[in-house]
């Protein structure tokens, strides 16, 4: 079984058991999450379910195991013959989350 959710402005696949990084959730470390915007579902029985966007009564709980930043992503500017050269870092804040489970509301 596994769910296609969206959350953070991204698609992700999730089945019982993963584990992925998702844009920054304000929850606490330990608690639980209900991500309810889930796109289409996939039971055990072979049977598809898609929204229209999304599935009706269907959410993913998961669970927050950590509160991370991603690695450096650096931006580099520069216009030619101009000696314009501007340098710049970014680090995204993530969580961390453990699917425990997908069922109907």
């Amino acid at each position: 079984m596994f769910a296609i959710i969206k959350t953070g402005g991204k698609q992700y696949r999730v089945s019982p058991g993963d584990v992925i990084l998702v844009e920054k959730l304000d929850t606490v470390v330990g608690e639980a999450v209900e991500l309810n915007e889930v796109l289409a579902i996939k039971s055990n029985s072979n049977e598809v379910i898609l929204g229209e966007p999304l599935v009706n009564g269907w959410k993913v709980v998961a669970k927050v195991l950590n509160q991370i930043r991603d690695r450096k992503i650096l931006v580099f500017k520069k216009k030619r013959r101009h000696n314009y050269r501007r340098k710049n870092g970014h680090r995204q804040h993530l969580s961390v989350l453990k699917i425990t489970d997908i069922v109907v509301a």
